[in-house]
């Protein structure tokens, strides 16, 4: 079973854009917009490894999730994406996580 990761952003096709740009790396991308999407991912998918947040969302929303998350799955690790690198900047973010958060996947 691939590992999932949880990529939580304002963008509509911000899991598309990164799942096309990373289909080397053996995960699966899984995606939510909003408190109750991120709940529902966490409560029903399990193979959940990490959570990647978005720079589109506010800050105080960023910091909600951050709460949730920790709350319901305090076994993940939660990477916030920077402001600075854009919206064309989560593929080699959502990369760098993998690569840094998944370790026994750089073996391969």
């Amino acid at each position: 079973m691939k590992p999932v990761i949880l990529l939580v952003g304002r963008l509509p096709g911000v899991v598309e854009n990164v799942a096309r740009a990373l289909e080397d790396l053996p995960v699966e991308w899984l995606g939510a917009h909003d408190r109750e999407e991120v709940e529902r991912q966490l409560d029903t998918e399990p193979a959940i490894a990490c959570v990647v947040i978005g720079a589109g969302l506010d800050d105080r929303i960023r910091g909600d999730l951050i709460g949730v998350i920790a709350s319901r799955r305090p076994d993940l690790t939660i990477h916030l994406k920077d402001r600075a690198s854009g919206p064309g900047g989560m593929a080699g973010f959502a990369r760098r996580v993998v690569e840094i958060a998944l370790p026994e996947l750089n073996a391969r």
